[in-house]
């Protein structure tokens, strides 16, 4: 077994990326996704991709995110007019008082209302809203893993907020949108 992973860096790299990284990687496809069994399937489309092209990868991660992302998007065009219609669930109970710690439903409850929300922007504005205010990537890192331009992920990034603040308009609860940077 360690003779094959001597003769495939791509296999021992993805080893060491599932063992490193495998549960941040699971969390990006829930939130592509916004269900779990469909970020797992997502995932493994993804690790299957990457095991079918692994002779010209370098950057295993990299391309293991920017397949992630691109195949959700290909979902979300295939899935967008229905999708759309589906209607935000609201739960009236985290309506916590102001300087209290949310509880772990409330939190549950609150990534599942952001993920809700995010469903509903277009699929090049969700992928943006992910990477930049997620996982923490600047504007150039973010232009590169969707292959487009940092002037076209700033435009994304500032109509998918601007779509989140009107749809979370009345909300009691500031802060799940991010304010821009």
């Amino acid at each position: 077994m360690r003779g094959d992973l001597e003769r495939d860096p791509v296999g021992a790299e993805l080893e060491r990326l599932r063992a490193e990284r495998g549960n941040w990687l699971m969390a990006i496809a829930i939130a592509l996704t916004g269900d779990r069994a469909d970020a797992e399937d997502l995932l493994q489309t993804a690790l299957e991709r990457l095991l079918r092209h692994r002779r010209g990868i370098t950057g295993t991660e990299a391309y293991l995110r920017r397949t992630l992302y691109n195949l959700a998007a290909d979902g979300w065009r295939r899935r967008s007019a229905w999708q759309r219609k589906i209607p935000i669930l609201r739960a009236e109970h985290l309506r916590a008082g102001a300087g209290t710690a949310p509880d772990g439903i409330a939190t549950v409850d609150l990534r599942d209302e952001l993920v809700r929300l995010l469903r509903q922007l277009p699929p090049r504005q969700r992928a943006v809203i992910l990477l930049r205010y997620w996982e923490q990537y600047s504007e150039a890192e973010t232009a590169e893993v969707l292959g487009c331009s940092q002037a076209a992920v700033k435009s994304a990034a500032s109509k998918g907020l601007h779509r989140l603040r009107e749809l979370t308009e009345g909300n009691p609860r500031p802060g799940i949108v991010p304010a821009m940077r």
